[in-house]
């Protein structure tokens, strides 16, 4: 017995460096939430896991939804820019493939993207694989049927701020980055923000760096030559503040820029998640915002023909 408890006692000992080691290691690598693979429909094909942007030996990707046509359209197609929320720092691209394969069902291309996200990188960080987004999808037009001239961005929360700096920040050749296709424009034409923070000199942890934030705020960048938008929001989050929104409208107007602010009453932040009414709705919006703003533009043969 008195044998047992000096080995047993012995293996303690040996054992407590490792114990104490265990407790000065450093936290585990955080946890990305992974959202669950969307089942696309027939009448969508998606060429999935495309390289946009390369930094170094890290790789950011889309994935790129197209319409199944029966037969090969007309013209070149409008492109969606697909952006999902998630704080920045949580979320990947199958979170809002339900959207994306939505904009395919009904005639656009749909660029469903990925981005370096928080603590890897930095919101301005974020803000440049947003843009090298677009230039990849400018680049590639040709082989993917896609005007170049005729593209649009749809994001909610982190994703709408993402979008509304698509739309307002293509001169700012600091939030470029080089990710790839440098010199290819990064501008967008038409934006539909969900509940996106927009002036974050005002907000949260981003206002303790004053010059950081108005460097990632939208409203830095309103002029007269931004994209057409339309924002929606709820009246009551808690999440990103309703006024957020309103002086984003505020500045498009002074400047002039087309803008409509759908206010929604009773609703959570992420509105546009699920089957609710308000979420078929917001999407319903956002497609008929999208035909309006991203036609095809009229040549002089269509003007003479009627």
């Amino acid at each position: 017995m008195k044998k047992r408890i000096c080995f047993l006692a012995a293996c303690l000992v040996l054992a407590s460096p490792l114990v104490y080691a265990q407790k000065k290691a450093k936290k585990p690598p955080i946890r990305r939430q992974r959202s669950s693979v969307f089942k696309v429909p027939d009448s969508v094909t998606v060429a999935r896991d495309i390289v946009y942007a390369t930094y170094g030996d890290r790789k950011v990707t889309l994935d790129l939804y197209l319409p199944r046509h029966k037969k090969p359209p007309k013209g070149k197609i409008p492109c969606i820019m697909t952006v999902h929320g998630g704080g920045w720092r949580n979320g990947d691209k199958n979170k809002f493939a339900r959207f994306a394969s939505k904009f395919a069902e009904n005639g656009f291309a749909a660029a469903c993207i990925g981005y370096r996200l928080m603590p890897e990188v930095k919101v301005p960080q974020c803000i440049e694989d947003a843009k090298a987004s677009v230039r990849w999808v400018r680049a590639n037009a040709e082989k993917y049927n896609i005007d170049p001239d005729r593209i649009g961005a749809f994001g909610g929360s982190a994703g709408a701020h993402l979008v509304a700096m698509l739309g307002t920040s293509f001169k700012v050749e600091k939030l470029e980055g080089d990710g790839g296709n440098k010199g290819v424009s990064s501008r967008v034409h038409a934006v539909v923000a969900l509940a996106t923070p927009a002036d974050m000199t005002g907000f949260g942890r981003f206002s303790k760096n004053a010059e950081e934030a108005k460097l990632i705020s939208p409203v830095s960048y309103v002029d007269k030559d931004s994209a057409k938008f339309l924002l929606m929001h709820s009246e009551g989050d808690r999440v990103v503040p309703h006024k957020q929104s309103i002086l984003l409208q505020e500045k498009l107007t002074k400047a002039s820029v087309p803008v409509q602010l759908i206010t929604i009453k009773g609703a959570s932040h992420a509105f546009w998640n699920g089957n609710s009414p308000t979420a078929k709705k917001t999407i319903a919006d956002a497609i008929a915002f999208f035909q309006t703003t991203l036609k095809p533009a009229k040549t002089k043969t269509d003007k003479k023909s009627k």
